[in-house]
């Protein structure tokens, strides 16, 4: 996957919503928000049952701050509104430039959307369950799966999906041959970018990045590639070129370039 690098002296602030995601979560948090930069705030929300039932242990030897959170009201999610306090206060503090947030509420679309129009970036690690409005709030969406592959997949991910992004996560294969596809939302990114430069042709780093930003949870391992350069491959209406810099570039066939 071709992630989308922030600068490494960013200071990230890594929010969890306890109450909805499970601590078995955290490990892969981690290791998906090292590479943008140093984790300054580190904290967890959750109510009274949640912090001192699952979570507990977890965000003590994790070096994350509990931040308890009394319901004053049945039905009343006061941890959500405490995590979008807190994310803005860290905002206008600047005391955080990179925003992770663990969690599969799509509650948390409009405090995403806030904090790119700010200059953010935001990044959203959740479950399969995470709706389309979450995801698509975000820079980025990483999806986690339970590696015994039992988390139930909502919305356009399938059981088959899943259980294969989990082998991914973990460096292994379930054996089984994804079916390749080809979707022309490609074709049309490429046309796009191509009609905009010089020699009518777009480098594969620039047209990763411009698909990842009109979809945060693009990837070619979706459509059953282990890169984005293989999957260009296969299009019969695109080109790919090898640049005398050593990198790649493609066009669409027939163009000029």
């Amino acid at each position: 996957m071709n992630y989308i690098q922030a600068d490494e002296g960013s200071r990230v602030a890594i929010l969890i919503d306890c109450d909805n995601v499970p601590p078995e979560i955290l490990e892969y948090a981690l290791l998906i928000s090292a590479q943008f930069g140093r984790a300054t705030i580190r904290r967890g929300y959750g109510n009274q049952r949640t912090l001192a039932d699952r979570w507990r242990d977890v965000l003590v030897s994790s070096a994350f701050s509990p931040c308890l959170q009394y319901q004053y009201a049945s039905g009343k999610n006061t941890a959500d509104l405490a995590l979008a306090l807190d994310a803005l206060e860290a905002l206008f503090d600047e005391r955080a430039d990179v925003f992770c947030l663990v969690t599969s509420d799509s509650d948390f679309a409009y405090l995403c959307r806030k904090l790119r129009e700010r200059g953010s970036m935001v990044y959203i690690i959740g479950e399969p369950k995470t709706p389309s409005a979450l995801r698509n709030a975000s820079d980025q969406f990483f999806e986690w799966i339970r590696e015994d592959g039992t988390a139930t997949p909502v919305g356009e991910a399938g059981s088959e999906d899943a259980k294969q992004k989990a082998a991914d996560i973990r460096g292994i294969s379930n054996n089984k041959t994804k079916p390749q596809q080809r979707p022309i939302s490609v074709v049309k990114a490429v046309t796009l970018l191509a009609s905009e430069s010089v020699d009518d042709k777009v480098h594969l780093g620039q047209l990763g990045q411009y698909l990842k930003r009109t979809d945060p949870a693009f990837s070619p391992k979706t459509y059953g590639y282990t890169g984005l350069l293989e999957m260009l491959k296969t299009y019969d209406l695109l080109a790919v070129h090898k640049e005398s810099s050593g990198g790649w570039s493609v066009s669409v066939v027939n163009a000029k370039h």
